[in-house]
C-alpha cells in the first residue's frame, strides 16, 4: 500500500490536505475516458462534466463520502481560499459508483486561473447512512474539520489530478 501512499506524500497532499492513512478501499476516478492518476494532468476543459467514480469495499451495508478539493485555490503561492471546496456525495455504498450516493454539496468544475493547481479527491466510510452535513462554505473549507465534525476518521482512498489555465489560440 506504500506506493499509493507514496504520490500522496511527494504531492503534499498528506500535510496540506489530509493525515497520513492506509488505503483500505479501491477508489477509481475518471473523467471521460481519462482515469485519474496521482500527479496526471488534466485541461481543465475535460473537467466540466462530473467525473465518473467507482467505490470498492466488500460490505453493501457499508457507505462512503467522497469529497473533492483545490488546496491551491486561488494561486498556489497563495491559497487563500485553501482548501476550495468542488463536491460532495455521501451515502455511496460498497461497490458501487458516486451515482448511487447523494450529492451533498454539487459538482463545480475546477477553473484555475494562476498556476498548476492540485485537485484531490479523498474518500471517507460513513458510521452509517445520512450522518454527513452539508459545510457552510465552499472557501476555506478543510477536508480534516469536515471529517472530524461528521465522525469519518481517516480516510480509505484519495487520488489527485494537476491541472493549470489553458493558453487560449491566439489570432490576429
Amino acid at each position: 500500500m506504500a506506493r499509493f501512499r507514496e504520490p500522496l506524500v511527494v504531492g503534499r497532499v498528506v500535510g496540506d490536505v489530509i493525515d497520513m492513512f492506509t488505503p483500505t478501499v479501491s477508489l477509481t476516478v475518471t473523467y471521460s475516458s481519462r482515469q485519474v492518476n496521482n500527479g496526471c494532468e488534466i485541461k481543465p476543459s475535460a473537467l466540466l462534466v462530473s467525473p465518473r467514480v467507482a467505490v470498492g469495499g466488500e460490505d453493501l451495508r457499508t457507505f462512503f463520502t467522497l469529497i473533492m478539493t483545490d488546496p491551491d485555490a486561488p494561486s498556489p503561492s497563495e491559497p487563500t481560499f485553501r482548501e476550495y471546496l468542488h463536491w460532495i456525495i455521501t451515502d455511496i455504498p460498497a461497490t458501487t459508483s458516486d451515482s448511487f450516493g447523494r450529492e451533498l454539496v454539487t459538482y463545480e468544475s475546477p477553473r484555475p486561473t494562476v498556476g498548476i493547481h492540485r485537485f484531490v479527491f479523498t474518500l471517507f466510510k460513513q458510521t452509517g447512512r445520512q450522518t454527513v452535513y452539508p459545510p457552510g462554505s465552499r472557501h476555506n473549507f478543510n477536508t480534516r474539520a469536515f471529517a472530524d465534525v461528521n465522525g469519518l476518521g481517516l480516510p480509505v482512498a484519495a487520488v489527485y489530478f494537476n491541472a493549470q489555465k489553458e493558453t487560449g489560440s491566439r489570432r490576429r
